[in-house]
């Protein structure tokens, strides 16, 4: 089978997270009023840094670097990716109210995109193209994609069209992606967009999306039948589990029958070039207390109460964050935006953990390696240097480390690491005799 690769993207940078968020709800001034709200319930409830380590279950000595760059981060660009929901945080609502959100959520964009508020990713999340729903899902998508080339003309061609995405959700064979990429390919012949250019990524929710009736793979096929527009693939953690049967008091992302499926996308979409995301934690970091202008202040209970609350949110959203990097998902959903300093937080923590001793095995790696090709013998085991290069790849993109500190703790230069390439990197070195 032909598993179509994904198409060219800023392949130097996956998000970290994609934020959910209803439809009637979007603005163009949505992803940097995240990021103010993100800060207010860090500065509420993480006021310090010692703080907010001690709820986020980072170790001591890196509070400070943590704490820093997460506020640097939630002030500079607190969303990464952001998807414009018209199913599950939408609903199903009367047909001309829909119409009206998906041409005002189009127009926002259009906004946003002429404001320069837009995050580096953003897209629309359809309802499912199965069942009754499918005219809908449609309706939606031709409505919002028609009002936005209206709206923004040329420019889709551009940034626009690198950073937009659709996704579809709740799949079950793979006519439903074939009839998105269908959809798609009129539609870009209609609005005189470059064919191809409208990207999609699918959500793999159901054991159906895993496995087909025959018991084969499925995701290579639901990628396939993208024609070459699939960019990612996401995990919906509970509908899957749902589907399992699995009680709602263990619904959870790190739950074993999640952990298969993740692994089972792994190993079914590995050197594809999708992208793979985790899904969400459903424990928001909410307040129960809340004191309007004309009430009393909160009492010393109530504030401790409230304190304790977002604290064990942020450590369950720390902790599967941290799950979901160890087994290799380097994205994941936020719901809320006082999730977002637990996110920033826990990767952070992930990438600077592991910097000393990857920088190490890098240096020693390039060194071997540099060596051992400049006096004619073999070195076998450049996919391990490739992936201690792309740690560091990852940490920079984050912002987790900085140019800076990547090059004084690996010894590579900037164009080595603009390379993005072990390999390259031992070619450069063994032109230099260094």
């Amino acid at each position: 089978m032909n598993l179509h690769s994904a198409p060219a993207r800023d392949t130097a940078r996956q998000p970290v997270h994609t934020v959910y968020g209803g439809a009637h709800l979007f603005r163009a001034g949505t992803a940097p009023r995240l990021g103010e709200l993100a800060l207010a319930a860090l500065d509420e409830h993480g006021r310090d840094a010692a703080t907010f380590a001690a709820a986020v279950g980072v170790p001591e000595p890196l509070a400070d670097a943590v704490w820093q760059r997460v506020r640097a981060k939630l002030a500079r660009e607190p969303v990464e990716d952001l998807r414009i929901d018209f199913e599950d945080g939408y609903g199903n609502r009367p047909d001309d109210e829909e119409d009206a959100a998906a041409e005002a959520a189009a127009r926002e964009v259009a906004a946003g995109l002429a404001a320069g508020s837009l995050p580096p990713y953003l897209g629309i999340r359809i309802k499912p193209l199965g069942g009754e729903l499918t005219a809908r899902a449609l309706r939606t998508l031709e409505r919002f994609l028609r009002t936005l080339a209206a709206a923004v003309g040329t420019a889709w061609a551009g940034d626009l069209a690198v950073r937009f995405v659709v996704t579809l959700p709740k799949i079950s064979d793979a006519g439903q992606p074939r009839r998105l990429a269908d959809t798609l390919a009129a539609l870009e012949a209609e609005l005189g967009w470059p064919a191809g250019s409208v990207r999609c990524e699918l959500m793999i929710e159901l054991p159906q999306s895993l496995f087909d009736g025959d018991g084969r793979l499925h995701p290579p096929r639901l990628v396939e039948a993208c024609d070459g527009r699939c960019v990612a693939a996401h995990f919906g953690t509970y509908d899957y589990t749902a589907a399992l049967g699995i009680t709602a008091h263990h619904q959870r992302m790190d739950h074993p029958a999640c952990d298969f499926a993740k692994q089972v996308m792994q190993v079914a979409l590995a050197a594809s070039g999708v992208w793979l995301s985790d899904g969400a934690t459903n424990v928001m970091p909410v307040a129960p207390h809340r004191r309007r202008d004309d009430e009393p202040p909160l009492s010393s209970e109530q504030q401790a109460q409230n304190r304790a609350t977002v604290h064990r949110a942020w450590r369950l959203h720390a902790d599967h964050v941290r799950h979901s990097l160890v087994g290799g998902f380097y994205q994941g959903w936020d719901l809320h935006p006082a999730q977002l300093p637990s996110r920033y937080a826990a990767v952070y923590a992930f990438f600077l953990e592991g910097a000393d001793a990857a920088a190490e095995r890098l240096s020693s790696f390039v060194e071997r390696a540099a060596q051992a090709t400049l006096v004619g013998d073999v070195f076998d085991d450049a996919a391990t240097g490739q992936g201690l290069l792309n740690f560091f790849l990852r940490a920079l993109n984050c912002g987790a480390l900085e140019v800076d500190e990547v090059r004084r703790r690996t010894g590579l230069t900037l164009d080595e690491l603009r390379s993005r390439s072990f390999l390259a990197i031992l070619e450069g070195r063994r032109a230099t005799g260094g």
